[in-house]
């Protein structure tokens, strides 16, 4: 299974020893999740949150960067419809698990975080970025739509449509200086710094933080399930007229593709 779990236990004496839950991805090479992937790293991140003991996730992930969205191979070898719709469905429950997470979750960005990733990372709580760390959704490169959603809480509306538009990435520099993205460290010290801030959170009482989580959640002026839900009914019209898969032929066939 490419999603792990793991407890951090030196968050202060004031909090359980497991109050900080680590959910890793590890998929070689780019961490571009199969379907079941997605699946799993919704399990693992609901099972966390659900812990009562844990007081605070860290999504972060193993490998050359973050998250590299969709394994594109998975859906160009199957002939119909499979793979696309357990693509978007899996992806669909791994952003809701983790904007939905019972306690906040912190995400730890290194390196690429593309199409998929934008979806965790928006819909998490806190991000904590190495300085190597990059943002972005190729979606129309790659014969995709979706996630638009989860970039505009990231970025200011005129700028997430040029990305959008153009399928250029920002750095974590530029989102730390929009305000979201909370620290930009060393790749080095990324984890020391994601965990430092779940250990914050996490000395305070677990059933406020609880209690926060839903509170937030529930003053969000954007419904996040229904809009993204909204922009895959527009990924599966690029599919049902072909223009989807010409568009995946040609980024499955360019030299250097990380997927």
């Amino acid at each position: 299974m490419p999603v792990s779990l793991s407890y951090v236990s030196d968050t202060g004496s004031s909090a359980p020893e497991r109050a900080v839950a680590v959910v890793d991805v590890d998929y070689a090479p780019v961490n571009a999740l199969p379907v079941q992937g997605w699946y799993d790293l919704a399990d693992t991140v609901r099972a966390a949150g659900r812990d009562p003991d844990v007081r605070c996730v860290v999504l972060t992930a193993t490998g050359r960067g973050f998250n590299a969205g969709v394994d594109i191979k998975e859906m160009q070898r199957d002939s119909g419809h499979t793979a696309l719709i357990g693509a978007n469905r899996g992806c669909a429950a791994a952003f809701a698990a983790v904007y939905e997470c019972e306690v906040p979750v912190v995400a730890a960005v290194h390196g690429f975080c593309l199409g998929g990733g934008i979806g965790l990372v928006g819909n998490a709580d806190a991000i904590v970025a190495s300085d190597d760390a990059t943002f972005g959704l190729p979606e129309l490169d790659r014969g995709a739509l979706g996630a638009a959603t989860h970039l505009a809480r990231l970025v200011p509306q005129h700028l997430m449509r040029a990305l959008y538009y153009t399928s250029r990435t920002v750095t974590a520099a530029e989102l730390h200086a929009h305000g979201s993205v909370w620290k930009v460290v060393p790749r080095s010290r990324l984890r020391a710094a994601a965990v430092g801030l779940a250990g914050e959170i996490a000395r305070k009482d677990g059933y406020l933080l609880r209690l926060a989580k839903a509170a937030l959640n529930g003053i969000d002026p954007v419904d996040v399930r229904r809009s993204y839900r909204y922009e895959q009914g527009f990924t599966f019209e690029a599919n049902l007229s072909g223009v989807a898969d010409r568009v995946r032929d040609r980024f499955a066939a360019a030299p250097g593709e990380a997927t």
